[in-house]
């Protein structure tokens, strides 16, 4: 190795060093991967069941503004919703732990303590202004509106982590504003934002940053 080979590595070492003093780094891209599936899998449960109870489907019902909301779908959507967070909360965390002790990394520090802080603030925001849409019988808003703050908790949490998050969190503002202005397909856009991109971003994750070194 000559000279000039040398300095790039020496760079490329303290660029690394950096970066794990300063970002989160052992963020799995499999944990995305699974939440995807998951929330594929928990939209198909919520659309099927609201088209076997209702006369007319999601489409039908996501476009009449405001309308009541029978207390029955909404336990049986929470209920879903929670199971779909579970699930992804517990194989993220898995997942991720588990790429922590293979790079040699603290999976709680403070760093992923501002990650989690600049992560829930829009979420939490994001979940009340949601139950107000539901207050207000404002049925269609709800999907693309999660996707809407779900895409600026991630881009507001970018910093503290690898730079794909920002470029899904970006994706996933667009697809909430354009979930907005097509309330009939919410659902549908919804199952992009948080399936199909959750896929794609994690399987890229995955091999970019973890499939060489196992």
């Amino acid at each position: 190795m000559n000279e000039k080979e040398q300095s790039l590595q020496q760079l490329r070492d303290i660029k690394m060093m950096m970066e794990r003093s300063s970002r989160f780094i052992s963020l799995s891209g499999l944990s995305g991967v699974f939440a995807g599936v998951f929330a594929l899998i928990g939209a198909a449960v919520f659309y099927m069941y609201l088209n076997t109870q209702m006369a007319s489907g999601y489409h039908s019902i996501a476009e009449r503004l405001p309308m009541d909301v029978s207390i029955d779908y909404l336990t049986f959507g929470i209920l879903d919703a929670a199971v779909i967070l579970f699930l992804s909360i517990g194989f993220g965390i898995f997942f991720t732990t588990r790429k922590a002790k293979r790079d040699g990394l603290n999976i709680w520090d403070r760093k992923v303590g501002h990650l989690l802080i600049n992560l829930s603030i829009p979420l939490i925001a994001g979940g009340l202004f949601c139950l107000i849409l539901l207050s207000y019988g404002l049925f269609g808003l709800v999907a693309p509106c999660t996707l809407l703050f779900y895409g600026l908790a991630l881009l507001n949490a970018s910093k503290y982590t690898l730079d794909e998050i920002k470029w899904l969190g970006i994706s996933e503002i667009g697809l909430g504003l354009i979930g907005c202005m097509n309330l009939g397909y919410g659902m549908t856009i919804w199952c992009i934002g948080f399936g199909v991109l959750h896929i794609v971003y994690g399987a890229f994750m995955y091999f970019r940053y973890e499939y060489k070194q196992q």
